[in-house]
């Protein structure tokens, strides 16, 4: 019989996951057991994805602001530091924010505007308009800012991250210094020493910074990309990717992650007898159309995934052939043209009009991003996503 569903994504409910459990069994069990209780098959090539959260909860992948202050003090002199571009953000970056204080005597914040990377705007490009700024060139000092803008509250949070961030800053013993500017090389004019808080434009950041003549340049990923007294880190992304644990805690990226999905890949062979892809996902790629954010303040979708998900979707547009190359067809006679131009497609489509206009996006991009959609940040409890048919087509 011809299937009439495509791509379906269940989220997968598990048990609350603590640090030591065995998150391989957890997760293989949770799955079959849901095949079984909601009456659905696994199939070959079906995916599981993981929330890199649990992953790293199970690693027990944690480090303290203390931890944080001792890195940024033994990498950047533990006197006046640059902390800059970072984004707006009280789970990803504030408490971060008050490890790097207590690493220094004074901060000098510069803050991108009208937003950050990931697109949490301090203001709007219609104020910087009105204002007469150019925020290409132009260097703002906390009371210009002040005197053009007053005072702006995010529009999902409510926070003035401006004030927010200060009085972290403060509170943590720093003296600071706010200012906006979205040029790297602005912050020389103010220290030598600087930690760069971008996440995927860091590289370029940091060689700006090297080349202007500053002494000392470290990014989020060179922060606890060791372990500090103990602390757990991560060696490829350091404070990238981590989130607010506690008040004085945070849990990092989790790291060394292929030997998980491996085994979790095993399992459930050994238990359905099917060859089903695993990957961990974090945020997911995608940007809200209201608050105009950019999802992904992850440093990548997806820290590790079995070796079926590499690769981009190779795929012909339906409609393209149906409105071009079959224009004159209908019924039966469409569908077998289209189902065996699908069939003999080449296995690299680039360059060929017919695949014009679809997604030229990494799987585990377009995967996790499905993923993170479906699990949610808040309490669905489904910290696994099992998504069946991704890679069925009209034929299938």
């Amino acid at each position: 019989m011809e299937r009439k569903v495509g791509t379906i994504s269940r989220g997968i409910r598990c048990p609350i996951i603590r640090e030591g459990d065995n998150l391989a069994k957890i997760v293989a069990d949770s799955v079959i057991d849901a095949a079984n209780c909601e009456g659905f098959e696994l199939r070959d090539r079906d995916v599981v994805a993981i929330t890199e959260s649990i992953v790293a909860r199970s690693q027990g992948n944690y480090a303290s602001v203390n931890a944080i202050a001792d890195d940024i003090r033994r990498k950047l002199g533990g006197e006046t530091i640059g902390v800059i571009f970072p984004i707006l953000s009280r789970n990803r970056f504030a408490i971060c924010l008050k490890g790097i204080a207590m690493g220094a005597k004074k901060v000098v914040l510069m803050l991108s505007y009208p937003s950050d990377e990931v697109g949490n705007h301090l203001i709007s490009l219609d104020q910087v308009d009105e204002a007469g700024v150019n925020p290409y060139s132009d260097v703002l000092s906390l009371e210009d800012y002040r005197r053009l803008f007053g005072e702006n509250k995010h529009e999902f949070t409510g926070v003035d991250y401006v004030e927010y961030y200060g009085n972290i800053i403060r509170e943590a013993g720093a003296e600071v210094e706010i200012i906006f500017a979205n040029q790297a090389k602005t912050i020389l004019n103010y220290t030598k020493n600087v930690l760069t808080c971008d996440i995927h434009t860091r590289a370029r950041t940091k060689r700006l910074l090297l080349a202007g003549g500053a002494e000392r340049v470290c990014g989020l990923d060179d922060i606890l990309n060791e372990s500090v007294n103990g602390s757990g880190f991560n060696e490829n992304y350091g404070l990238l990717g981590s989130n607010k644990s506690t008040e004085d805690t945070i849990k990092l990226f989790p790291r060394d992650c292929m030997p998980l999905v491996t085994e979790i890949q095993r399992l459930l062979f050994e238990g359905s007898g099917k060859h089903i892809e695993v990957m961990i996902y974090g945020d997911g790629a995608f940007k809200d159309p209201q608050g105009k954010i950019w999802e992904l303040a992850d440093p990548c979708v997806s820290p590790a995934h079995t070796d079926g998900l590499k690769g981009t979707p190779n795929e012909l547009k339906l409609k393209y052939l149906a409105d071009n190359d079959f224009k004159d067809l209908s019924g039966e006679a469409l569908k077998e043209a289209i189902s065996k131009s699908i069939r003999e497609k080449q296995d690299n489509l680039v360059g060929n009009m017919a695949s014009q206009g679809t997604t030229p996006r990494q799987l585990t991009d377009l995967i996790g991003s499905l993923c993170d959609l479906t699990s949610g940040s808040g309490d669905k409890g489904t910290p696994v996503v099992l998504v069946q048919g991704y890679f069925d087509n009209y034929t299938n």
